[in-house]
C-alpha cells in the first residue's frame, strides 16, 4: 500500500490519502515509514511544480494534506515517555531566506510524540524573532531548519543575535535539513547538525538527559 499512498498523495486525492494513512496506522505499520512515503510524494509534487506540470494551488494543497497526515501520525511518533509528561522545551523554525518546512514539520511531530513542548515559528524566520521567542519561553533547545545554502548566513546571524542578547549559553542549538552538516554547524556556531527527525530527537533527548 506504499505505492497506493504515494500515488494518491501525488494526485492530491485528499480523502484517499487520509484513509490510507489511517488504515496503515491501524494495521500497525511504522509511522516513520508512512511519513517517509509522504515526504517522497511531496518531493515528487515539488518536481512537478518545477516542471510547471503543477501550479501554486497544487503546492499549497499538498502542504495542507501533509498537515492532516501529521495530525494522524503525531500520536504514533512516540518514544518511551508517558503522554503528558513534558521532558523538555524547544523553539523551532526555518531560517530567514528559506521557506521549506517538510523536514521541520516531521521533526515537530516526532518531538511532540516524544514528550517535548514545541513552539513552531514557521518559515522565513528572522534572527530577532528567534531571539524574542527564546527570551519569552526559555527553551532548553533552539532548532533551526535550513535546506538551501543561502540560509547559512541566517543561521550564523541568529546565533550572533543570541550572543548579543546574552542567551546563547542558555540554550542548545540544533540544525536540521538537507542544507546543513557539522561543518555548517561549526560555521554558524551551533551545537549539532542532524539529517533526519529520528537522529534529531535522540540528540535533543540526550541534551535534556532522557
Amino acid at each position: 500500500m506504499g505505492k497506493e499512498l504515494f500515488d494518491s498523495f501525488v494526485e492530491l486525492r485528499e480523502d484517499d490519502v487520509i484513509k490510507i494513512v489511517q488504515e496503515k496506522i491501524e494495521s500497525g505499520e511504522d509511522a516513520f515509514a508512512i511519513a517517509e512515503t509522504c515526504k517522497n510524494a511531496l518531493i515528487k509534487i515539488g518536481d512537478l511544480f518545477s516542471k510547471k506540470e503543477y501550479f501554486l494551488s497544487e503546492l499549497v494543497m499538498s502542504g495542507e494534506i501533509f498537515r492532516e497526515i501529521m495530525e494522524v501520525l503525531e500520536p504514533k511518533l512516540v518514544g518511551d515517555e508517558k503522554e503528558g509528561n513534558k521532558i523538555g522545551k524547544i523553539v523551532i523554525g526555518t531560517v530567514k531566506g528559506d521557506i521549506h518546512d517538510l523536514g521541520k514539520n516531521i521533526m515537530i511531530g516526532t518531538l511532540k510524540g516524544n514528550g517535548f513542548e514545541v513552539y513552531d515559528l514557521g518559515v522565513d524566520v528572522p534572527p530577532e524573532k528567534f531571539v524574542e521567542k527564546v527570551k519569552e519561553v526559555e527553551p532548553d533547545i533552539l532548532g533551526m531548519s535550513c535546506v538551501i545554502s543561502i540560509g547559512w548566513d541566517s543561521l550564523k546571524e541568529t546565533v550572533e543575535a543570541l550572543k548579543r542578547a546574552d542567551l546563547r549559553d542558555k540554550v542548545k542549538i540544533i540544525l536540521g535539513g538537507g542544507g546543513v552538516d557539522e561543518e555548517v554547524a561549526t560555521f554558524a556556531g551551533a551545537d549539532a547538525a542532524v539529517k533526519d527527525a529520528i537522529e534529531g530527537v535522540e540528540q535533543c533527548k540526550r541534551w535534556v538527559s532522557v
